[in-house]
């Protein structure tokens, strides 16, 4: 069971990236699926997250408006489309697939299968 991230990198602010998420061994239409980050010397915060059931979705107060997470089911893979990219946006981010999820509007805790991260660094 793997999740591979990809679409990271260098952003001048205001700037756009899509970051996606591939899945091998599972598919992803039977799981909950988010977006963290981790900036350097913080810890990983939750960036986005979507539930399989009803689609509830959650986006952090710092993303909101600017982020917008999907998912294409025939692909198996997950998207995290990043507009207007701020400085702040700098990190490691990571997706999960998870089974057992609290995801609402203004919480999202997840845990289960992570990729490894791939860099996102938002600088003039």
């Amino acid at each position: 069971l793997q999740l591979v991230e990809s679409g990271g990198g260098l952003v001048q602010p205001g700037g756009s990236l899509r970051l996606s998420c591939a899945a091998s061994g599972f598919t992803l239409d039977g799981y909950n699926i988010g977006w963290f980050r981790q900036a350097p010397e913080k810890e990983r915060e939750g960036v986005s997250c979507l539930a399989k059931q009803d689609f509830t979705t959650y986006y952090s107060d710092s993303v909101k408006g600017r982020f917008t997470i999907s998912r294409d089911n025939a692909q198996n893979v997950v998207y995290l489309q990043m507009d207007n990219v701020e400085p702040g946006d700098t990190g490691i981010y990571y997706c999960v697939a998870s089974s057992a999820s609290i995801i609402a509007r203004n919480v999202c805790i997840m845990d289960g299968i992570w990729g490894q991260g791939t860099q996102v660094t938002v600088s003039p």
